[in-house]
């Protein structure tokens, strides 16, 4: 992050906002484990409801559906009303959508539960993301952009975990994972409620719940690559919390839900690891490093998934998670250059928007053609997309420092 301007760190330069730092960062982690905390139990539902891979398929998209919907009605909202009314309003859509989950024995309190944290996710996203970027100590410079690129992939990663570990061992099996999560939440929502405010509210609440969705001119040639980026590695997420569980089961011989959250943390954690790496490089360097390697794991993820060999599908997917964590932060930071304080929430409404309409229209349309190619064809399929992509931003990614010249 050495080329992102001061000003986005200069809220935080007195150390007064820290608290507000590790409270937003803590806060968009725990929003997140309770958003991974519902993949592990995907194979429950399928063997103990008869829930379909087109079913599970539906609650991804539900999720995704209602978080792109918060994106475009609230994504500013936390410009007017401030950031910690936002979050903790945020939080509490997720605390309602765990409490809605304790109960699933059909696919539309699955969905309806679904619906309620995307919400949630879709506000938090925002206001959270914008709250850490206000609140960041100005040194190290690139940890803005990594804690908010990459607290969501970290928050994800552990919810799956601790949701496959609380299901294989613990009691309650369909239930403890949410009642932790929602004791998170609502921790969460107590340091948010007792951090100091970074955004000053203003009139225009209402005003800005008209969708509308805005792009800083220096930032426009910049977003095709970005959205490339975006779009192959969150059409990946989706497709592993959709797909990945009967996979897992189905074409790698095991039911355990510990090894399923694994496997999902495996593409999640590694994105963590990967994003300070891209720090070393320019913008469009790393975005392009980032893209090869997730499209050398997404070639070791088709063939494991081919010969049926779990250590090879985890190793590779490993691999393509690093390479996400590089290129999403680095398109983030890109993003982000030079941004004004008041740019901030649009850039990642923008941002978000673009993220979650590659998890939904991929799924939404991947769940329809499950009932007609097997789960390896469909995986082709998002293999020949990281492929795409891959090409897209080794050829046209380019540097934030030279599109601002161009502008100017």
């Amino acid at each position: 992050m050495q080329n992102v301007t001061p000003a986005i760190n200069r809220a935080g330069r007195g150390g007064t906002f820290r608290p507000a730092f590790l409270s937003a960062v803590t806060s968009l982690a725990a929003a997140f484990v309770a958003v991974g905390s519902t993949i592990p139990l995907f194979n429950i539902y399928r063997a103990e409801e008869g829930f379909s891979n087109a079913d599970i398929s539906m609650t991804v998209v539900a999720y995704s559906a209602a978080t792109l919907t918060t994106l475009l009605v609230m994504g500013r909202l936390s410009n007017y009303l401030g950031r910690r009314p936002t979050s903790i309003a945020s939080l509490g859509l997720l605390v309602l959508g765990c409490l809605l989950l304790l109960n699933v024995h059909d696919i539309g309190t699955l969905i309806a539960g679904r619906l309620l944290m995307g919400l949630g996710a879709g506000l938090a996203s925002t206001s959270l993301t914008s709250y850490i970027v206000d609140a960041a100590p100005a040194r190290p410079a690139w940890l803005a952009s990594v804690a908010s690129s990459q607290t969501v992939m970290f928050g994800l990663a552990v919810g799956a975990i601790a949701s496959g570990a609380l299901v294989q061992f613990g009691p309650w099996p369909r239930e403890l994972i949410y009642l932790v999560a929602a004791g998170l939440l609502l921790l969460s929502a107590v340091l948010i409620a007792i951090s100091p405010e970074t955004e000053t509210p203003s009139p225009g609440a209402w005003r800005s719940l008209r969708p509308h969705v805005r792009v800083p001119a220096r930032a426009r040639r910049l977003l095709p690559v970005a959205a490339a980026v975006f779009l192959a590695t969150w059409a990946t997420g989706a497709f592993y919390q959709a797909f990945v569980p009967a996979l897992v089961e189905d074409q790698l011989h095991t039911r355990s839900p510990l090894v399923l959250g694994l496997v999902f943390a495996a593409y999640m954690a590694p994105s963590a690891l990967g994003a300070p790496l891209e720090g070393r490089f320019r913008s469009a360097a790393a975005q392009r490093i980032g893209m090869i390697i997730f499209l050398a794991g997404w070639i070791g993820i088709i063939t494991a998934i081919a010969t049926g060999t779990l250590a090879l599908f985890v190793a590779a997917t490993v691999v393509a998670g690093g390479g996400q964590g590089i290129g999403l932060s680095a398109a983030t930071r890109g993003l982000l250059y030079g941004s004004a304080l008041a740019d901030r929430a649009p850039i990642f409404s923008v941002v978000y928007l673009i993220c979650y309409s590659a998890a939904t229209f991929p799924s939404l349309i991947s769940g329809r053609l499950s009932n007609t190619f097997s789960l390896p064809q469909i995986a082709l399929g998002y293999g020949a997309l990281a492929l795409l992509a891959a090409l897209f931003t080794v050829v046209a990614a380019r540097d934030p420092r030279a599109e601002t010249t161009a502008g100017r």
